[in-house]
C-alpha cells in the first residue's frame, strides 16, 4: 500500500526537502504541495491524500484552521486524511489547539528523516504520535491552562473504564508506547492494544493524542507526573 502525502508549508525549500526525503521511500508518494491553509484544504479535497504534513504558521489560513476545516469536511465521508503537524518550536502554544482541531500528532521540523518517515506511517495506520522531546515540556507548561471542557462529564466518562483501563490511560498520558505499557504491566502487547482500544471506544476518543489531552483535563494525569 502506497501512502499518499500532501505537503503544506509556506517555505518552498522546506517542501522540496521533505519531498526528496519522502519520495526516496517505496511506500510513500507526494501527491501535492500547498503554501497556505486555504490551498491545503482545496488540494485535500481534490487529491484525497492519506496524510497531510501540515505547517502551523502560514499566511492567511494557518495550519490550525486548515486542520480543523480538513477534518470537519472529511468527517462525513469514508476518506478522512490524517494530519501530522510540524512546528519549529517545541514550546509552540498552537500545538494544543492543532491537536484539538483534529491533528493526529506533531513533530518538530528538525526531526531526523527516518523518524519523519516512520511518523507518517504511524498516523496513516490510524495511530497518533507526539514528539518525545516535547511531550513533557508541552504538558508541564500548558496542561494547567487547558479549558475544563469535560468538567461536568468527567466522572461519568471515567466511570466507564475498568481499573486496568484507567491504569492504561494514565500510562498513555505519560507518553508510553504499547510495548512500554506491556512491560510495565507485565502483560502482552496484544492485551495492551485491546485495553487501548477499549479506552478510546468507551470515552468516544479518536486516538491516543485525544486520550492524553482528556487525561490532563480530567486530572487523571497532572503536569510533572510523567516520570
Amino acid at each position: 500500500m502506497t501512502i499518499r502525502v500532501l505537503l503544506v508549508d509556506d517555505q518552498p525549500l522546506l517542501r522540496t526537502g521533505f519531498r526528496l526525503i519522502l519520495e526516496a521511500e517505496p511506500d510513500l508518494t507526494v501527491v501535492g504541495q500547498a503554501g497556505d491553509g486555504k490551498d491545503a484544504q482545496e488540494q485535500t479535497r481534490a487529491l484525497l491524500p492519506d496524510v497531510v504534513l501540515m505547517d502551523i504558521r502560514m499566511p492567511g489560513v494557518d495550519g490550525i484552521e486548515a486542520t480543523r476545516r480538513i477534518v470537519r469536511e472529511a468527517a462525513p465521508t469514508a476518506h478522512v486524511p490524517k494530519v501530522l503537524v510540524l512546528t519549529t518550536f517545541d514550546l509552540d502554544e498552537y500545538i494544543v489547539e492543532a491537536l484539538r482541531a483534529g491533528a493526529s500528532g506533531f513533530l518538530l521540523k528538525d526531526v531526523p528523516p527516518d523518524e519523519l518517515v516512520q511518523a507518517i506511517r504511524v498516523v496513516a495506520a490510524g495511530d497518533a504520535i507526539v514528539a518525545p522531546s516535547v511531550t513533557r515540556r508541552l504538558l508541564d507548561r500548558f496542561a494547567k491552562r487547558l479549558p475544563s471542557a469535560y468538567e461536568q462529564a468527567t466522572p461519568a466518562r471515567l466511570d466507564r473504564l475498568t481499573e486496568r483501563e484507567l491504569e492504561v490511560l494514565r500510562l498513555i498520558a505519560k507518553g508510553m508506547s504499547n510495548a512500554e505499557i506491556a512491560r510495565k504491566l507485565v502483560v502482552s502487547e496484544t492485551t495492551v492494544k485491546t485495553h487501548v482500544g477499549n479506552v478510546l471506544t468507551k470515552l468516544g476518543l479518536r486516538d491516543r493524542v485525544q486520550a492524553v489531552v482528556l487525561a490532563y483535563e480530567t486530572g487523571l494525569a497532572t503536569p510533572g507526573a510523567l516520570s
